[in-house]
């Protein structure tokens, strides 16, 4: 049985993570035409994604932070070297764990690694989990519960 909120939300991290992808490969002078545009050319209307459109401004706009969290964890990695969508799945996911304490960390990690396996290729998974594993440690709230 599928939950239409859980639909709607798979949904609009599918949507952040296209446009935070677009995003990081070409920073448009206007987000919000850029975001027009963008959502014009989606199946559903532009409502039904607006979570994921919650999801892209809140990650935009701490990007510097969510950023440094994703350089720390991804240890022995250079940052230059994550493949974009990798980079745009973990900044949906850290955004989620680190400012939206109404989702249970568990659950942010594993939607980013079905979109990593939508998205991207085999080795992703490991390194995804292995980077929001480390900052789920790192949170001092419990990963399965949601903070109202």
């Amino acid at each position: 049985m599928s939950n239409p909120q859980f639909a709607g939300r798979r949904d609009g991290r599918v949507a952040a993570v296209q446009y935070l992808y677009s995003w990081s490969l070409n920073t448009p002078a206007s987000i919000s035409d850029d975001l027009g545009l963008f959502f014009e050319n989606q199946e559903q209307p532009r409502e039904h994604f607006a979570f994921g459109e919650e999801l892209i401004h809140g990650a935009i706009a701490h990007v510097a932070e969510i950023d440094g969290h994703i350089r720390e964890l991804a240890k022995n990695w250079e940052f230059d070297r994550i493949a974009k969508i990798d980079l745009a799945i973990l900044r949906v996911a850290v955004y989620e764990m680190i400012f939206r304490t109404d989702i249970p960390p568990v659950v942010s990690i594993n939607e980013a690694i079905d979109l990593s396996k939508q998205f991207s290729n085999a080795d992703a998974k490991r390194f995804i989990n292995g980077i929001l594993d480390r900052l789920k440690e790192q949170l001092g709230r419990d990963a399965r519960k949601a903070v109202p």
